[in-house]
């Protein structure tokens, strides 16, 4: 195999890669990225089982071939290197040699042989997802994600597909995200995955200018295009939690406030909170909410007033400041709602003004408050 590329494009598919390209596995071939030199492009392919990530790049290839080379070597000799074209030439012992004008540098490749081969999308079925859309999904749910691994059903986005409407929840069992889109989204899949949220992040990065992302959905793996990229997911096969039944019907004490007015203020109370805790309170009474914390461990404590519309009786609620202050953040408007019933059952929080076409609904839930 002998090709010619670009520094400057060959290290940005290498930086990409490294999202994927685990930094610690059982299987040492996995560190690699895979190389396939061809008509007049090389592709670059890493995985870490779960995702694979193909990119595509234009190459001048006098011999075709294929090899495995280590990522971190070859993307850290690349960042060190002026911009200039690269000539890569693997001997038959595996070894590649990399030329440049001022001196040359040899790396010791893998077999291809050891190099997981690409998923298969069986049985694949489509749908279309504007880029603008699903980058407000992703932003919208990912940070509701949970990121223990002992409950995998609860590490990605659920991504339902129906006759009327596209609905992605997010959950860690203290708070959940509902985002529907009530529009029927174009292609023939109807039904649900569970998305791992790394897929969705990595994704995210390159809606920036694309107006439709396919999804092309099959029996366990998702697979994407976009540009000179093509991802692949794992499905996560787990069943997801019946998350309607959590959401109250009942909820009748209403608070209405500025939405920046009672972050800043979660923001700077919470910095006296207790570092494992992170136990806020918050009174609700008509006109105010008063925020407050106490930390017996520091001898700190701090409380502040924000002006509020309320309807209802004095309530006093225990929240974890962290995702009070996420949920919070992740709304849009001036003005944001929230549905209370009791200090011990879930709360609504949503924004003022639904966008056009959407729903968003975030559920919190609180915390009992030590005396």
């Amino acid at each position: 195999m002998k090709f010619t590329v670009n520094k400057m494009v060959l290290q940005s598919a290498l930086q990409q890669l490294g999202k994927v390209t685990p930094t610690r596995s059982t299987l040492p071939i996995l560190s690699s990225v895979h190389l396939s030199a061809k008509g007049n492009s090389l592709a670059l392919r890493a995985t870490d089982l779960e995702i694979s990530q193909i990119i595509n790049i234009e190459a001048t290839i006098s011999t075709e071939g294929e090899l495995a080379v280590p990522h971190r070597t070859l993307l850290e000799i690349t960042s060190e290197l002026p911009d200039v074209d690269l000539e890569f030439e693997v001997s038959s012992g595996q070894k590649v040699q990399l030329s440049t004008p001022f001196g040359s540098y040899s790396i010791m490749g893998k077999p291809v042989s050891e190099f997981p081969s690409l998923p298969e999308v069986n049985r694949k079925q489509s749908v279309e997802i504007s880029g603008p859309l699903l980058r407000r999904v992703i932003d919208k749910t990912s940070f509701a994600v949970s990121r223990d691994d002992i409950k995998p059903s609860l590490m990605g986005v659920l991504f339902r597909f129906s006759e009327d409407k596209f609905t992605a929840v997010a959950t860690d069992s203290h708070r959940l995200v509902r985002f529907i889109w009530n529009e029927k989204l174009p292609g023939e899949y109807l039904g649900d995955n569970i998305v791992p949220v790394k897929f969705l992040n990595i994704l995210s990065g390159y809606l920036e200018d694309v107006e439709v992302v396919t999804f092309n959905i099959g029996d366990n793996h998702i697979m994407v295009h976009s540009g000179n990229t093509e991802l692949f997911t794992r499905i996560i096969e787990e069943r997801f939690p019946d998350y309607e039944s959590v959401f109250p019907q009942d909820n009748d004490k209403i608070l209405s406030v500025k939405r920046d007015d009672l972050l800043a203020a979660v923001k700077r109370v919470s910095i006296f909170s207790n570092r494992t805790t992170h136990q806020l309170s918050l009174t609700l009474n008509p006109g105010a909410i008063t925020l407050a914390t106490e930390d017996a461990e520091t001898v700190s404590a701090a409380n502040e007033k924000v002006a509020a519309d309320y309807e209802g009786e004095e309530l006093v609620l225990g929240y974890n400041a962290h995702y009070l202050r996420d949920v919070i953040s992740h709304l849009d408007g001036d003005t944001i709602k929230a549905d209370f019933k009791s200090s011990v059952s879930a709360a609504l929080f949503h924004p003022n003004e639904q966008a056009p076409g959407e729903e968003i609904t975030m559920l919190l839930m609180p915390i009992r408050l030590s005396d």
